[in-house]
């Protein structure tokens, strides 16, 4: 890490264009129809549907810091169609049920864009899909199976491209093979999150910041300033839900941190290609994730220390030396054209991981109480799916409206058990990333086209599979 890198800061995204204007804090006990807490993606869309289809709810949202100041202000600007647990829903649910959800998905990157159009946001949204690398023979298999049972969900617009064709989009080393969907899009996360808010505080939503929950309960938010009262309490705090009484084992808050180096000059582009601005993965087990900014920086991301004892998160986004050192290797791996390059900034952000590592969305109507999330990493996107699906969900059981296409996908009501508690909790995640990193150790050296004994039984254990 060079002398010149920002480490933390909440992230990159807000380097250029500052912290948003803080909004006032809850000022004492109130009521409302709708309480959303958590200022990010999710609850900010569940909001903004929600006022849209029932003008004269009122609605507020309580955020803890700043809306944007978690995931949603720190990811990797992928817009893609991912979602966490679709093979798990095939198996309970059947086939069918999963391509219905894959679909919502593939329509979600749209209506994403759409919206942000409609509101005005400028998020530097640049549909240029995802491209998938493959860059060993293990790595390259797993990228056919995974292209195929894409195609068998119903995707038939995805394409699958050898060495020479993946380089014309983009020259990763030693990448043997792709795999490209048009459902996906880079954008700026912040400015995403920033705008959103503002559209959602246009409508009529009460926006309360630096107000944090202490506990959800039937019909009340508690805070320190006071209580919300309402019928409806939805809890939209993905990665940092285990910070609310009572829920410390429910979601896995998962560290990922990234790095953003200098602008790269037109030389350099040359001798790397990405015109298309495609998102950029690999098949790796501790894979990463990249994009190509709009002022032409690399951002890149992966798992570094992926979890902290006791679900703690941290303050300000700050990684470790070694985690960002392990980034920068990763970027010089990818395009060994950058290594002279410096590193501008580096920060980190968690996101939440469900036992079973299947995204949900709840809604109990006994209690009032819902919540979504879960997304593992591709929340972007998921999270919009999963606020129309809150939003009809809550419609349907105040009688305002019926089942609709979205209240009938398999990820509806699914339950998942707890975490272990410690400190088996932390035991294990460290032993799982270990093993993913022996396993890509191993399959770029063996040169196999096995997937590594170490990642199969990971996944095992994990649940992931």
């Amino acid at each position: 890490m060079t002398r010149s890198t920002v480490n933390g800061g909440i992230s990159f995204w807000y380097a250029r264009d500052g912290f948003p204007v803080p909004r006032e804090p809850l000022p004492g006990d109130t009521t409302a129809d709708v309480c959303v807490v958590g200022g990010g993606y999710t609850g900010l869309w569940t909001a903004y549907y929600l006022k849209k289809a029932v003008p004269f709810l009122n609605i507020t949202v309580l955020e803890a810091k700043f809306c944007g100041y978690g995931a949603s202000g720190r990811n990797g600007g992928w817009l893609y169609n991912g979602i966490a647990g679709r093979d798990r829903y095939a198996r309970l649910h059947g086939h069918d049920a999963a391509v219905r959800l894959q679909r919502a998905m593939n329509d979600t990157v749209a209506e994403v864009i759409r919206v942000a159009a409609d509101e005005g946001i400028d998020a530097d949204i640049h549909p240029g899909g995802v491209l998938e690398v493959a860059r060993s023979p293990a790595q390259a298999a797993r990228l056919r199976e995974f292209h195929a049972a894409e195609l068998a969900f119903g995707e038939t617009d995805r394409t699958l491209h050898g060495a020479r064709e993946t380089a014309e989009r983009v020259r990763v080393a030693g990448a043997v093979a792709s795999t490209w969907t048009p459902h996906g899009a880079r954008l700026h996360p912040a400015r995403l999150v920033r705008g959103l808010a503002d559209a959602v505080e246009r409508l009529g939503v009460t926006l309360h910041e630096s107000t944090p929950v202490t506990a959800i309960r039937p019909q009340h938010a508690d805070t320190p300033y006071g209580t919300v009262r309402a019928p409806y309490v939805l809890r939209c705090t993905e990665g940092f839900t285990a910070g609310l009484k009572g829920l410390r084992r429910t979601w896995l808050p998962m560290n990922s941190s990234m790095i953003a180096t200098e602008p790269l000059p037109p030389s350099l582009w040359e001798t790397i290609g990405w015109d298309g601005r495609e998102t950029l993965g690999d098949l790796a087990h501790a894979y990463v994730y990249a994009q190509r900014t709009a002022d032409d920086r690399i951002a890149l991301g992966g798992r570094g220390a992926p979890y902290r004892y006791g679900s703690r998160t941290d303050n300000d986004g700050r990684t470790r030396p070694a985690t960002v050192e392990a980034l920068r290797e990763m970027l010089v791996r990818l395009f060994p054209t950058t290594a002279g390059v410096r590193i501008d900034h580096a920060w980190s952000g968690v996101l939440g991981v469900p036992r079973d590592w299947c995204a949900t969305v709840t809604l109990d109507r006994s209690t009032g109480l819902g919540w979504a999330g879960g997304y593992v990493g591709s929340g972007v996107a998921t999270a919009n799916l999963a606020a129309r699906t809150l939003r009809d969900l809550i419609q349907q059981d105040s009688g305002q409206g019926g089942a609709t296409a979205l209240t009938g996908l398999p990820w509806v009501n699914h339950k998942v058990r707890a975490w272990e508690p410690e400190p088996l909790r932390w035991l294990g995640v460290q032993a799982m990333y270990a093993a993913y990193r022996a396993a890509d150790r191993h399959e770029s050296l063996a040169r196999t086209t096995e997937t590594a004994r170490a990642a199969r039984l990971a996944d095992r254990v994990s649940g992931r599979h």
